[in-house]
């Protein structure tokens, strides 16, 4: 019974590891994209493609490409097109508002998951929704809302994109469940793959159609995109995607905070984010209400 206990424990904490590494990784991801000299959708292909490779490599060594088929593409078009949506908004909001503020707006896709599960899958709503969503809003108000009116046009913009990008996001989640539960072959890291690859290819389109290259400019560039695909698309949620199953949710809710505040503290590091306390609390604000509005229903 002690040595049951004792593996358990050690699984566990293995987990824990795993999951607060993975949400580390994935923090880094904004920052990569402020460091690439590319714009928005080319940085958003490149990760995608160096990520699916990575990916792809990874799975033929396992030998678990062989479980994906073409029923696993006909499932995955949606949740490509809903990511290659959320990226190419996302990475839009970087530049326009940091990669800080708009990796925590992006975070606001709980809220549109749990308005999602109350059209389609008929759930109730509870308070600690309703508490979550006030706390999130007035933090998020303490650090873009009071000055709203003294904002550049570009900044303004950048908070909508991020808006937007949680609402993508979202959807690319709902549509990727749904994948899984109609085909539970597919795997997380099938799935991950498959879906980097064809948004991959989406976002290739996009880049063609705005006029842009595809040319990697400088050493610097190439680092910060084969370190956004590795880190961000491929080790960070590898990692998660191992954890997840092992932790109890509220603890997994808790440790993804990590990537919103890191990335906001990493933004005032490299990149001289200007900084009051009210933007301080309003970030605590933002992410304990995320926190809350995700527990709803548990216990």
């Amino acid at each position: 019974m002690n040595d049951d206990l004792t593996a358990a424990s050690a699984v566990h904490r293995r987990a824990f590891v795993k999951m607060l590494a993975g949400a580390a990784l994935i923090s880094t991801t904004s920052i990569f994209v402020r460091y690439a000299h590319v714009g928005p959708t080319v940085s958003a292909f490149y990760r995608l493609a160096f990520g699916g490779a990575m990916l792809l490599v990874l799975l033929v060594v396992r030998g678990e490409l062989k479980h994906f088929g073409l029923r696993d593409v006909y499932w995955l078009v949606l949740p490509a097109l809903a990511f290659a949506v959320d990226l190419s908004m996302w990475h839009r909001s970087i530049y326009y508002i940091g990669p800080g503020v708009a990796t925590l707006i992006g975070n606001f896709q709980v809220f549109v998951m749990a308005l999602a599960g109350v059209v389609f899958y008929r759930e109730r709503l509870g308070w600690r929704f309703a508490v979550g969503l006030a706390l999130a809003i007035l933090g998020l108000w303490l650090i873009v809302g009071r000055g709203w009116a003294a904002l550049t046009a570009d900044y303004r913009l950048g908070v909508l994109l991020g808006v937007l990008t949680g609402v993508a996001y979202a959807i690319y989640m709902l549509t990727q469940r749904r994948a899984q539960l109609h085909r539970p072959a597919l795997t997380p890291q099938l799935a991950l793959c498959g879906v980097s690859l064809m948004c991959a290819a989406m976002l290739a389109a996009a880049v063609v159609v705005e006029g842009e290259g595809f040319a990697i400019p400088d050493g610097q560039s190439w680092a910060a995109l084969l370190a956004l695909a590795f880190f961000g698309q491929v080790l960070g949620w590898v990692l998660i995607s191992q954890a997840m199953p092992v932790l109890p949710a509220s603890l997994v809710g808790l440790l993804l905070l990590l990537q919103p505040a890191l990335a906001f503290v990493l933004d005032v590091i490299l990149f001289a984010r200007p900084t009051v306390l009210t933007d301080w609390i309003g970030l605590a604000l933002s992410l304990f209400g995320i926190f809350v509005a995700s527990q709803r229903g548990r216990g």
